[in-house]
């Protein structure tokens, strides 16, 4: 049964809990994503973001509601982008990729300090209190989430960040050209989502990442898969 018939059929604190994990893994998830691209762009000189108070975790700075409706319902969404302006930086295309990727890697860094919190409670029998199994259940869709949107945003699809990253190794005329027809390009992105043409890579490449990470800190994996269906089914 899926999550939103279970909520429909009976609704008890423990159903309110499921979506309590899943609203704050995403707007923690978001916030700091785009906190970071606006960081990075601001230790590379443009002060944009930090003019326009995006540099900060207040998740009312950074959500778009639809976004951030759908990836808590549905494991998809976005947040708003943090603004970027490239006449700042000293080299353009490089100062773009760099703060493009900052927003994957800070959901990486946040997978693997959720992946490390997961397995000392797990090893410390932290699951066998009912706090603690709820807390377990929160870091692992913080994990399994985190590299879900640090994976799929390094796709090379505008307007993902792996598409900026892509684009600083183009020449300067086609990087410009790049540049001016993103948004129609990023049509392309929805259709791939929308037909679920992405779902394939992006599974394969999210396993993989989880199961690395349970190897590197002895959590088990099936203790992982276990938490994830509580939540998710």
């Amino acid at each position: 049964m899926s999550f939103l018939n279970r909520l429909g059929t009976v609704f008890n604190y423990q159903i309110a809990l499921l979506l309590l994990i899943r609203v704050v893994a995403a707007l923690l998830s978001l916030s700091v994503h785009e906190t970071c691209h606006g960081l990075a762009a601001w230790k590379l000189g443009d002060v944009t973001a930090r003019r326009m108070g995006r540099l900060s975790l207040n998740p009312l700075r950074h959500i778009d509601p639809m976004g951030f409706l759908l990836l808590v319902l549905a494991g998809f969404g976005w947040a708003k982008p943090v603004p970027v302006d490239p006449r700042y930086f000293k080299r353009p295309k490089q100062g773009m990729a760099i703060t493009a990727l900052a927003g994957p890697v800070s959901n990486f860094v946040l997978a693997v300090l959720s992946a490390a919190l997961l397995s000392l409670l797990y090893f410390c029998n932290a699951g066998r209190t009912e706090p603690g199994f709820w807390v377990m259940a929160g870091l692992a869709v913080l994990l399994w989430q985190n590299i879900g949107l640090g994976i799929f945003n390094l796709f090379p699809i505008p307007p993902l960040d792996g598409a900026k990253v892509l684009f600083s190794f183009l020449p300067d005329r086609t990087y410009g050209f790049m540049l001016r027809y993103e948004r129609y390009v990023m049509l392309l992105l929805f259709v791939l989502v929308f037909f679920g043409v992405l779902n394939g890579p992006l599974g394969f490449l999210v396993n993989a990442a989880a199961r690395g990470l349970c190897h590197v800190t002895g959590l088990p994996l099936t203790v992982l898969v276990t938490l994830l269906n509580y939540v998710f089914m």
